[in-house]
């Protein structure tokens, strides 16, 4: 678990070479800032409902996807299911039966887009997005994993399914949680990677330190996750506790972080989007290169479009 040997048995092509993958950054933030496009709930999923809302999507994708073929990388196809669990799906009116069409839907785009993409960027990930049942900022309900996994399964099932390459748990909060989220994908045969946000001070918003989460995890699954990530949080944020060590650092292949160093609370609060300094962001990427030797997925969060994308990906092969 503590060298890059470990990884050469998952069959997901980032975690088989030395290859970097990038991904996409902020869907919600570009939707709602760049394009103007209200998202109830923040939800994207209902944006599949439509030409126009597919257009959006799509115009959204081949950005990040044309970077990649510019840098030669492979890169990560994310779905747009944040929030199409069933909480959120009937906040917005999405019964059982609806949000397993729309997550099917959800993978079906995803993979016209990757044929559309041809031969580059090469190779194309499909990855089923799997978003927490709360808020992605708090904590504000601890599942026990057994309820975590009966939760998801009906999302990680249908993205079985439906054809994605894997799943991803995205902007993890707490371990229990993201426990259950791994145990479904293992149970539905499907690869998995788990990425916990942290607060200002590192932690998870449980409290938590983030290499301990990620020993919970590994410990309670018999280290069924492919690796792990870090999103939705600046790299300033995060720094430190790197500078700790620990084997969980080789855990950790992909980072998606945010464009502003303010807090999650007061990014909650603002009315105006901060999109911070794509240089700058790609610099702090590769200060941080030293500690994560496993890294392989670049991307971006809250805030971030392909510039700051294109700007990571740079700095990281410098």
């Amino acid at each position: 678990m503590c060298d890059r040997a470990p990884r050469m048995l998952s069959s997901l092509p980032q975690l088989s070479s030395d290859r970097v993958f990038l991904t996409d950054g902020g869907l919600e933030t570009t939707i709602v800032f760049h394009s103007g496009i209200d998202l109830p709930a923040f939800a994207a999923f209902p944006l599949l409902a439509d030409e126009s809302g597919r257009a959006t999507l799509r115009d959204y994708f081949e950005r990040y996807l044309a970077v990649a073929r510019e840098q030669a990388t492979g890169f990560v196809l994310d779905t747009a299911t944040w929030r199409s669990n069933p909480d959120w799906g009937a906040e917005l009116g999405y019964d059982a039966a609806a949000l397993d069409r729309v997550n099917r839907d959800a993978v079906a785009f995803a993979r016209e887009l990757r044929d559309g993409a041809g031969h580059s960027p090469a190779p194309i990930v499909v990855n089923g997005v799997v978003g927490p049942r709360g808020d992605g900022y708090v904590v504000d309900a601890l599942m026990p994993a057994e309820e975590a996994q009966a939760y998801h399964s009906a999302q990680v099932g249908s993205f079985a399914a439906a054809g994605a390459d894997m799943v991803s748990a995205i902007t993890m909060t707490y371990a229990g949680e993201a426990i259950g989220i791994a145990r479904a994908a293992a149970a539905a045969g499907i690869p998995a990677a788990i990425s916990f946000t942290v607060e200002t001070d590192g932690r998870l918003p449980s409290g938590q330190p983030l290499g301990e989460a990620i020993a919970e995890v590994d410990t309670a699954t018999d280290a069924s996750p492919a690796y792990y990530m870090i999103n939705c949080a600046h790299p300033s944020h995060f720094a430190g506790v790197l500078e700790t060590g620990g084997e969980w650092l080789d855990r950790i292949a992909g980072l998606r972080a945010n464009a502003s160093s303010m807090s999650h609370a007061e990014l909650d609060e603002a009315d105006e989007l901060d999109e911070g300094d794509p240089a700058e962001l790609g610099a702090d990427y590769a200060a941080l290169r030293p500690r994560l030797r496993n890294v392989s997925v670049l991307g971006g969060c809250c805030g971030t479009d392909e510039r700051h994308v294109a700007a990571v990906g740079a700095s990281w092969a410098a």
